[in-house]
């Protein structure tokens, strides 16, 4: 079956997504890039997933998913730099002035990996910044070259999945998770896309 992604406006396919199995567990729920540091560590439990629940009801929603079928198997978080925590991050440097959109999370749910689902979510969430008049597009993957990767960690993508999705390296940066360094790789969305 083909994988569609589109906007993450249903709550309940994003908590089957990034929820917590316990609702009082402190999961990250794609937050922690997205609102400000005090605020992140004031949400506890439950309060976490009702803030998600406003997100979604929000214009632009909060990123996409991906279905197989009605079943939702993945996750992209992306909006406006500026509306996250990368316009003010000192180790992840800006290429110019311009009002890119980033995308800082893709998450597949285990037992539907290695499926292509990733590069779905990827190219859905450069349509979805596209669709809201996105000049650009950044990611922070991880540049792992061959190295395995800890899946908990991975939640950045991979350099050579964004790259295969078209987007550049822009600048390396000073950041480093789970022992790869994050670089920092656009795609300009002011041309036309390929056929």
């Amino acid at each position: 079956m083909a994988i569609e992604v589109r906007p993450a406006t249903v709550f309940e396919d994003v908590r089957t997504v990034l929820g917590p199995k316990s609702p009082t567990a402190n999961v990250c729920w794609c937050l922690s890039y997205r609102i400000p540091s005090k605020l992140n560590n004031e949400l506890r439990g439950p309060a976490r997933g009702e803030y998600v629940a406003e997100l979604c009801r929000a214009d632009p929603p909060p990123g996409v998913l991906a279905y197989d079928g009605d079943e939702p198997v993945g996750w992209a978080a992306v909006a406006p730099r500026a509306q996250t925590s990368f316009a003010r991050n000192r180790k992840i440097p800006h290429v110019d002035d311009l009002p890119v959109w980033c995308v800082w999370c893709v998450r597949v749910r285990p037992g539907h990996r290695k499926r292509g689902i990733s590069h779905a979510l990827i190219a859905g969430a450069v349509d979805f910044a596209r669709a809201h008049g996105a000049p650009a597009v950044e990611a922070y993957p991880l540049d792992n070259g061959d190295a395995r990767v800890d899946l908990t960690m991975a939640y950045p993508g991979l350099r050579k999945n964004f790259e295969r999705a078209g987007f550049t390296h822009a600048a390396d940066t000073t950041s480093v998770l789970s022992g790869h360094p994050r670089v920092l790789m656009r795609l300009d969305l002011r041309r036309p896309p390929h056929p």
